[in-house]
């Protein structure tokens, strides 16, 4: 969606400032856990760091100073091009970072953010996780007591209890899906500004789903942007990415629709929709299981 959203010339797309791996050419301060939070009652750590990354303020010899290997050098240069060219032709910044999305409150009051979150079926979520061998440890989440006490306490019990059994990817994606769709819920009640798409429904129809976002973002969608959404979600392109490609934008949209049914068998999909139901109810109908 990121890459998608930042398809033409107004804006700059900048990649997960909130990732424990970030560069810190693109935000200079550290992050200590996935899925940080960030409140009033702690942004004075992050607030300088994100008013820089979103004026586009790249901060070339801390980057310099981090390089290991010859792929870093690559992204600094496309990090520092992306900026530069953010900085002269004024470009909007467009932060894509599924690990902000319990700060995106704060993202939208603070710093002006229009916020935009997908919506992906919890058995999609799950294989996706689960094919990749991508564990989630809920000491991330545990050891955030602000995130805690404004959001995720009600789930403490089933964190600690998924500490004990690492191994059991099904029930780390139930839980995490449940918890971040249980706040995004949340949030869509409480702000309607914020537009809450399903994944689902732009694999479907990308181009009108994505001509929708644009006209509610205020953003031009123009003969570009249509080639690159069309590009991105032919039928051509490969039906699952390679391992070796987990973040490419290009896939056949209309089959990874049915990718989960070949990763997942009949009990790990009855088991996603009895530990998910509660909040699944909230984006998909009974039949979007079958």
């Amino acid at each position: 969606m990121g890459k998608m959203l930042a398809a033409n010339s107004q804006t700059a797309y900048i990649s997960e400032p909130l990732n424990l791996w970030h560069r810190p050419g693109v935000m200079s301060a550290p992050v200590a856990h996935w899925y940080t939070y960030i409140c009033p009652e702690n942004e004075a750590i992050f607030l300088p760091a994100l008013q820089e990354t979103l004026l586009f303020q790249y901060h070339f010899w801390r980057e310099v100073q981090s390089l290991r290997s010859r792929k870093d050098l690559l992204r600094m240069g496309r990090d520092w091009s992306i900026f530069l060219e953010g900085r002269l032709l004024v470009q909007r910044p467009l932060l894509k970072d599924p690990f902000a999305v319990f700060s995106a409150l704060w993202f939208a009051e603070r710093l002006g953010c229009r916020v935009v979150i997908t919506v992906r079926h919890p058995a999609a979520f799950a294989s996706s996780l689960t094919r990749l061998g991508w564990s989630f440890d809920f000491n991330h989440l545990l050891e955030q007591p602000l995130l805690m006490r404004d959001y995720l306490e009600s789930f403490r019990a089933e964190m600690e209890g998924m500490l004990a059994t690492p191994e059991d990817m099904i029930g780390q994606s139930a839980l995490l899906w449940r918890m971040i769709y249980h706040t995004v819920a949340q949030f869509g009640e409480r702000f309607p500004d914020f537009q809450i798409v399903r994944h689902e429904d732009l694999s479907r129809d990308p181009v009108e789903g994505y001509r929708a976002l644009y006209t509610l973002l205020g953003l031009n969608f123009d003969r570009k942007v249509e080639r690159t959404i069309l590009r991105s979600s032919a039928s051509e392109n490969p039906k699952e990415l390679s391992r070796r490609k987990v973040h490419s934008v290009r896939l056949d949209s209309q089959a990874n629709l049915a990718n989960l049914k070949r990763r997942l068998g009949s009990d790990d999909i009855n088991r996603l929709r009895r530990l998910t139901e509660d909040v699944t109810s909230l984006y998909y109908p009974d039949t979007d299981w079958d």
